[in-house]
């Protein structure tokens, strides 16, 4: 008995791995991809916060925003920040397929699709809020790295930090390890409720159409990925802009936000409503990244 355990252990301990590295794999190789684009809608998004906005100043659109980073940071630069945000997400969406899987077993265990539907939904919803959650408390500080060095500038224009390390130990030094965790309340409430939204989905439409995800094409899954992120990246945005808007304080020496509430308050009195959704276009066309990534993923799978 004990040797048939100490099998069953290792087959989990080795799918649980195999789960890690597809996961990283694809995390890494779609975000690279897109990160041109991921700067690009930071730098929209936060430019009435950003003191590279008030160096260089503001950009018009998506157009002017690619064309004045290659004259004036070198094409390099809409790559800033992707090392910090490889370095996140590959732990980070590691995590969250490895997270997700395990808490599906947890609250889909018993769970007949076919006859207990409601549950099967909600199932999906819990396992993708609560893995990402769990995943959130590990790499945030990584997060917040990544939001700063994208978007952060000196006086003259060149970069403020040398990297990630450099970044994380000038705000360590300031504020301490709480600094490290800025706003991290608000990123909680957004990654739980934009992960529930797009795996409660997505694993719902997928699951409604085959019991064997290995069986869909790369372009099927591709499509259903891109259906569900799209839909929660536009669902969620504005908890996206004010999370950024609290990780930008981190590291100052007088703060311009109290809490999130107050983030809320000041930007939409400011700059109006419409603000929240500032950088919500390219970040539509960013979201192609967490679909390929979620296709990479199981496409990995496959031959694992």
């Amino acid at each position: 008995m004990s040797a048939i355990a100490s099998t069953s252990q290792q087959g989990d301990l080795l799918q649980i791995l195999r789960g890690f590295t597809a996961g990283g794999f694809a995390a890494a190789v779609s975000k690279t991809t897109v990160a041109p684009i991921d700067r690009v809608k930071l730098l929209l998004q936060l430019q009435n916060r950003s003191n590279g906005a008030q160096v260089l100043g503001e950009y018009k659109g998506i157009v002017d925003c690619f064309q004045r980073l290659c004259a004036e940071q070198g094409v390099m630069s809409l790559w800033r920040g992707n090392s910090a945000s490889v370095a996140r997400c590959f732990p980070t969406h590691a995590l969250n397929f490895v997270l997700r899987d395990y808490y599906r077993m947890i609250f889909l265990n018993g769970v007949d699709k076919k006859t207990q539907y409601g549950k099967f939904v909600l199932g999906n919803i819990l396992s993708g809020g609560v893995g990402a959650a769990t995943a959130l408390c590990f790499v945030y500080p990584l997060d917040l790295a990544r939001t700063k060095l994208a978007v952060e500038l000196k006086a003259d224009g060149t970069k403020k930090f040398g990297g990630i390390y450099d970044c994380l130990k000038s705000i360590g030094t300031k504020d301490g390890i709480s600094g490290m965790y800025r706003g991290f309340m608000c990123s909680l409430q957004f990654v739980v409720i934009s992960r529930a939204i797009f795996f409660g989905l997505f694993d719902t439409l997928r699951g409604t159409v085959t019991d064997d995800p290995k069986s869909l094409s790369f372009f099927t899954m591709w499509f259903m990925a891109q259906t569900c992120v799209v839909t929660s990246a536009f669902a969620t945005y504005p908890m996206d802009t004010i999370r950024r808007k609290m990780m930008l304080d981190s590291g100052k020496a007088s703060k311009t936000y109290t809490s999130a509430v107050d983030c809320l308050l000041k930007t939409v009195n400011q700059n109006g409503s419409s603000s929240l959704y500032k950088g919500a276009v390219s970040n539509s066309l960013k979201s192609t990244s967490g679909a390929l990534m979620v296709a990479l993923y199981y496409e990995a799978i496959k031959y694992m």
